[in-house]
């Protein structure tokens, strides 16, 4: 599976297989091309999108994902080439808060780029994120990333990456940068993963139970991904767009 994922160069490929617990309908596991991953966010609502198409579901279907994790329920709606998925994430856990300027200084901001009311905390909905508040939307494009010191800085807390944000409250919406400690993945232009934790993140320390996150701007690759607070977990959404259907000969 490294050696395929390898192959691929994207930022994650999965392997559907059978399901080891009779509470799930198939298990996901993920690689970058660096390792697996015991979770992530678009990889799962991708995988769930082409396990319906595989098994000829039209309209809308209900799955439940076993991955490292956990269990995820997810939610799949079918329309011809594209779809609509959605998944619960696992609850959420809040770790370390770090110290600004140790957050700042492997993206090379300025030293008071952080939002002063919202510190740099790890945050995980089932994988470890450092979660990098900033005071304004412009700073996201002075971000020049060391890989080398990304992973210095997240890699003793067990976190794979940093997700720096801006949180607009009057809209509720936020704009955001992934950048993980594997350089095989450098920046990411949708982060499921970093999504949900955010939305956690935000929801404790303001009360907001919903955030729209436009990602990739930078990259040329803009997504969108929606996210809320439903009864102790995130809800992270988004569609899916099928490019490439084939079959590999080994």
């Amino acid at each position: 599976m490294l050696a395929f994922a390898r192959e691929t160069r994207l930022s994650e490929t999965t392997f559907v297989q059978s399901p080891t617990v009779a509470e799930a309908d198939y298990r996901n596991r993920i690689w970058t091309v660096g390792e697996e991953l015991p979770f992530a966010g678009h990889p799962s609502l991708g995988t769930a999108v082409a396990v319906a198409r595989a098994r000829g579901t039209t309209g809308a279907v209900r799955y439940v994902q076993q991955t490292g994790a956990g269990l995820q329920p997810i939610e799949v709606k079918l329309n011809g080439a594209g779809a609509t998925a959605s998944m619960l994430q696992e609850p959420a856990t809040f770790g370390p808060e770090l110290k600004p300027a140790d957050a700042l200084e492997p993206l090379a901001l300025r030293p008071s780029a952080h939002h002063p009311d919202l510190p740099p905390q790890i945050v995980s909905t089932g994988l470890p994120q450092l979660m990098l508040l900033l005071r304004e939307a412009e700073d996201l494009s002075q971000i020049k990333p060391d890989f080398a010191a990304i992973r210095a800085l997240v890699e003793p807390h067990g976190a794979f990456g940093v997700y720096a944000a801006y949180y607009d409250p009057a809209t509720g919406a936020a704009r955001a940068r992934y950048f993980a400690r594997d350089p095989g993945i450098a920046e990411d232009p949708a982060t499921g993963s970093a999504a949900g934790p955010l939305c956690a993140y935000l929801n404790q320390r303001t009360g907001c139970l919903a955030v729209e996150i436009t990602q990739g701007v930078e990259m040329g690759r803009p997504s969108r991904l929606r996210t809320e607070s439903v009864e102790g977990r995130v809800r992270v959404s988004g569609d899916v767009a099928v490019v490439i259907d084939g079959t590999v000969t080994l």
